[in-house]
């Protein structure tokens, strides 16, 4: 068994092994439905099971670190093979197949990511978490020990914490995802040693802020590519750049990825028709609707209305 040098201590790994006994994974068609630990919105367990899980979805935000073995994850049409150490996260609403080595031992957290999603800058970090991300020694050395540590951290105060727990938990999370910020910003546009280049990178994340805050407020409107460029004093070519650059997305895509967001909200409310969510969210027609939803979610909005239903009924 290929084995890590993160550790648990005993005290630690037995109180967790003993908690997340008898957690399973439970799947409905192809969508999970969390059982988060009482009165709070997290579930973090200590994972050596054998069970892998196929194609599925949920939306809450998953982060898999394996100490003890390799563990295969594939999200969309990517397939990351996990070793011990690397950090992979799974957006919410991601499509991903679970598959488990014959033993092992990985941390695995879930949380749902509301809770910071209206502090200010959080929709900067919107672009860089709408789809996975990989953490490894090697592809981010300069921030790769700092956020093991803290969810090392959180595991530590999640089994062993007490009535601050939640709260201790989601302060450790806004580390870990405000470090990350902070490492794509510098790789976007690395920092000079001289002031004035200091000056001019923190106007250029000042503007993308305003950017991805104009695009929270504004996705159900006919936006289109040179008014938000507009919006932040660029030519829509260089813009695009950026965008494309600081995200990882074309501005057509992220725009899609938050109506889309914000249709899984409406779909809640059994009070709107499916075109309402449609209109409400920013789609100009049901059909475009259902085609685009259908192929980021897997399941179509009456599906994926109906399971939430199903859920929430079921609690």
């Amino acid at each position: 068994m290929t084995k890590s040098s993160l550790a648990l201590d005993p005290e630690l790994l037995q109180i967790g092994m003993q908690d997340s006994y008898g957690y399973h994974r439970k799947i409905d068609s192809n969508q999970e439905r969390v059982n988060y630990h009482p009165d709070t919105t997290l579930r973090f367990f200590i994972n050596t099971q054998t069970e892998s899980y196929a194609m599925h979805w949920h939306q809450a935000t998953e982060m898999i670190m394996p100490l003890e073995n390799s563990y295969t994850v594939i999200v969309g049409q990517k397939n990351y093979l996990l070793n011990p150490g690397d950090i992979l996260l799974i957006p919410g609403g991601a499509l991903h197949h679970l598959i488990a080595p014959p033993s092992g031992l990985r941390l695995i957290y879930i949380f749902d990511m509301e809770a910071l999603s209206r502090i200010r800058g959080y929709a900067y970090l919107t672009a860089f978490l709408s789809h996975e991300v990989l953490i490894t020694k090697e592809n981010s050395p300069s921030i790769y020990e700092e956020e093991t540590s803290l969810l090392l951290y959180l595991i530590r105060e999640y089994f062993l914490g007490g009535h601050l727990r939640e709260l201790n938990c989601y302060a450790g999370l806004l580390h870990f995802f405000a470090n990350f910020g902070e490492y794509r910003m510098k790789q976007e546009d690395p920092v000079s040693t001289s002031e004035k280049a200091d000056q001019k990178q923190i106007r250029l994340h000042e503007k993308l802020n305003t950017v991805f805050d104009y695009m929270d407020q504004h996705y159900s409107e006919d936006l289109s590519l040179e008014t938000v460029a507009s919006v932040a004093g660029f030519s829509k070519y260089h813009f695009s750049r950026l965008f494309k650059q600081c995200s990882g997305y074309n501005f057509y895509d992220y725009l899609c990825v938050l109506r889309i967001r914000a249709a899984e909200t409406l779909l809640m409310s059994p009070d709107l028709s499916i075109t309402e969510v449609a209109l409400q969210s920013g789609f100009s027609s049901l059909s475009t609707f259902n085609r685009t939803f259908k192929k980021k979610k897997g399941c179509t909005p009456s599906e994926y209305r109906a399971l939430c239903s199903r859920k929430i009924y079921d609690e």
